[in-house]
């Protein structure tokens, strides 16, 4: 990719005279560029004083980089041409392809066989371009190019791109490189990750992303590159989801956004919800890799009060200062400034109060950060408060209300963020803390000695029986994998149903087997507690209400299982995504999943740390936990359950799985339920 971004030539195909066209504005960015530039196009014989060839293959000498502004049609015979002339890299700027309907997809298909035939480095089809500012090369139809900076922006969207780069000129931010990914034909994401990894012009990189395709190797590459250089994403389209096609809570709750955001996550990635995000945490992260606590220094307690709700509602934690600093403090502010941590030095606080007091903060050994906040008073000189901030060694973030704009320039190029908000100060430092803390070690996946051979054979039984839907009679492949299940049988008719409950011994269970009725407590197909003289009445009742409620529902029969009573009851899902593979989901049951959605998920497979990592992940842990007088659940054994449904999801084409509920007891859990969609095959 070195030729990719630091060519020799260039060569432009489509080049225009025609103002305000693609091909001229190109043109114009192009012949700035440092080295050789070949513009293409047969109608004409030069153009803007800069000789004119009919195609690539007259151009005289070998050209490392093309950039293609024609036609969609026209383009799969040019990159033809290209691969011809031995050229390996290639942007095609034109739009026309898979993103227009069938006709456009069957174009960039010849183009992608062409490209792979000549084994091309292709970006686009349908995107904007190339920009390497560190040598002034803008291969895009931007007529600004962008100011030298540490951040690498990759964007699925062109037109987001144009609108940063506007904003970047006048904010003063600065890029390395920029790439607009468009169809993402021949090079993705995973291609400029594994590049920019390398790249010693780039520290952070920044990423806007659609949908990526290879969901599985994203992961992968963004993993090994988060290790040596933060990433941080923000990723577009959250509201779709799953859910329609859903046939459980797991199919419901891991919609496309909370995939993604678990992959990213997973990867070592720092995700932004907005714009603002990815800037500021792009922004912080090209200059600060750790966090620690936090100082907050103040002139208005209002802003002082913002940040410390903030540095609560984010996670982090204010510093302790030492016996000393607060001495120190007390010897020359004021009495009724505050001594401790946010430290507010009042309103009359002129910049030699600051100065001293953010000097003395900044030499205690428990503060990580400071957020130093200036209301704009008449004692105030920013200039100055610029320059001692400066000095400090530590990280600052300025909220500087009203900073003139010179002296926010010299922040800018020094790399000190300046924000109005308080509150986005605070959560620009989490993104710190967030990668700072990341574990980036080695995973261990665990492998259980399971009865594998009679698990082959059930789920060889439910492919034959050409079933898609499995209920209840999926635990055996439970208690295969040495996941303990209540006992339980299904019956079609009421004497089964009696013949069974004698078997289990009072009280019993009992519930609808149907692939149609999820929610089974919801329609009154659910009864508890049955005792001998209800078993009858309860089997009626529960078909009854099925036939009531869901009329066109499947009945499969009534499942009789043996009554367990305590614990607490969570929930084990799994849904195969199309990108990204196995994705696994765990919650508390009952209300916990229904009402409150509070889950965790993670991509499989598992390590056991990962197992751990979900179950705290709920807000709800602390029941897990013992709260009042409860003892703290088996969460060992609770963790050996997640890693064997996991290795089961991945031993067998599984669509969607879930035990729900599987109950935790102080020793030991136990699976009450089971559901489970086979992969369709294709």
């Amino acid at each position: 990719m070195e030729v990719f971004f630091y060519p020799k030539s260039v060569a432009l195909i489509g080049a225009s005279p025609e103002k305000g066209k693609v091909g001229n504005v190109l043109l114009r960015n192009l012949k700035n560029f440092n080295g050789k530039f070949y513009a293409v196009n047969p109608k004409y014989n030069e153009i803007e004083g800069i000789k004119c060839y009919p195609s690539i293959l007259s151009v005289p000498e070998s050209v490392d980089l093309v950039v293609i502004a024609v036609p969609a049609r026209a383009v799969p015979r040019v990159v033809e041409e290209c691969g011809i002339r031995g050229i390996e890299n290639v942007i095609v700027i034109s739009g026309g392809f898979k993103e227009v309907g069938l006709e456009g997809a069957k174009l960039e298909r010849d183009l992608v066989e062409i490209a792979r035939k000549y084994k091309m480095k292709l970006l686009g089809p349908n995107c904007l371009g190339m920009i390497n500012a560190e040598i002034g090369l803008n291969a895009t139809f931007s007529e600004i190019t962008p100011n030298f900076g540490n951040v690498a922006f990759l964007s699925q969207s062109g037109a987001f791109i144009l609108a940063v780069i506007l904003w970047a000129q006048r904010a003063k931010f600065g890029f390395s490189k920029i790439v607009s990914l468009g169809n993402k034909a021949i090079l993705s994401e995973s291609d400029f990750l594994e590049y920019l990894a390398k790249d010693p012009a780039t520290k952070v990189i920044m990423l806007y992303v659609e949908g990526i395709q290879d969901g599985q190797r994203f992961v992968e590459v963004a993993r090994e590159v988060s290790k040596k250089k933060p990433i941080v994403i923000m990723k577009a389209g959250k509201t779709e989801s799953g859910a329609k096609a859903a046939s459980s809570h797991t199919g419901s709750l891991a919609g496309s956004y909370e995939v993604y955001k678990t992959a990213f996550e997973q990867s070592g990635i720092v995700v932004a919800e907005n714009v603002e995000e990815l800037f500021d945490f792009a922004f912080v992260l090209s200059k600060n890799k750790s966090a620690g606590n936090i100082a907050i220094l103040t002139n208005s307690g209002g802003p002082g009060v913002m940040a410390s709700d903030a540095v609560e509602i984010y996670g982090l934690k204010l510093s302790e200062f030492s016996f000393e600093t607060i001495n120190e403090l007390k010897k020359f502010l004021p009495p009724s400034a505050n001594f401790y941590n946010p430290v507010d030095i009042l309103g009359d606080a002129d910049t030699e109060r600051f100065s001293k007091a953010l000097e003395i903060i900044a030499k205690d050994r428990n503060v990580g950060s400071i957020v130093a906040i200036l209301a704009p008073t008449a004692q105030i000189n920013f200039r100055k408060a610029v320059e001692k901030v400066l000095s400090i060694q530590k990280p600052v973030y300025c909220c500087f209300m009203g900073i003139d704009e010179e002296s926010e320039e010299i922040l800018i190029k020094n790399r000190i963020p300046n924000f109005f908000d308080p509150t986005r100060a605070v959560k620009a430092i989490w993104a710190v803390e967030k990668y700072s803390r990341f574990d980036f070690t080695e995973k261990e996946f665990l492998k259980f000695d399971v009865d594998k051979a009679k698990a082959d054979q059930i789920f060889a039984e439910f492919e034959r029986s050409g079933v898609k839907f499995v209920g209840v009679e999926g635990m055996k492949l439970l208690e295969c994998y040495k996941i303990p299940t209540a006992r339980w049988g299904i019956a079609r008719t009421v004497e089964e149903a009696e013949e069974i409950a004698e078997k289990l011994g009072y009280p019993v269970a009992m519930k609808i087997v149907s692939p149609d009725v999820i929610h089974k407590s919801d329609i009154g197909a659910l009864k508890l507690n049955v005792g001998k003289r209800e078993v009858k009445t309860s089997f009626y009742e529960i078909i009854s209400k099925v036939e009531s409620y869901i009329p066109d529902a499947r009945i499969e029969g009534v499942l009789v299982q043996e009554m367990v009573k305590g614990g607490r009851e969570v929930i084990i899902g799994m849904k195969k995504d199309p990108q990204f593979g196995n994705v696994l989901m765990f919650g508390l049951g009952g209300i916990y999943v229904e009402v409150f959605k509070d889950v965790s998920f993670r991509i499989a497979p598992l390590s056991r740390k990962d197992a751990y990592d979900m179950i705290r992940s709920v807000k709800s842990f602390a029941l897990l936990k013992g709260v009042r007088g409860e003892k703290m659940l088996d969460l060992d054994t609770l963790v050996d359950t997640i890693l064997k449904f996991s290795q089961l999801s991945m031993d067998y084409p599984i669509s969607e799985m879930e035990i729900n509920p599987l109950k935790v007891f102080e020793k030991g859990c136990v699976a009450i339920d089971f559901r489970m969609l086979l992969e369709v095959k294709k």
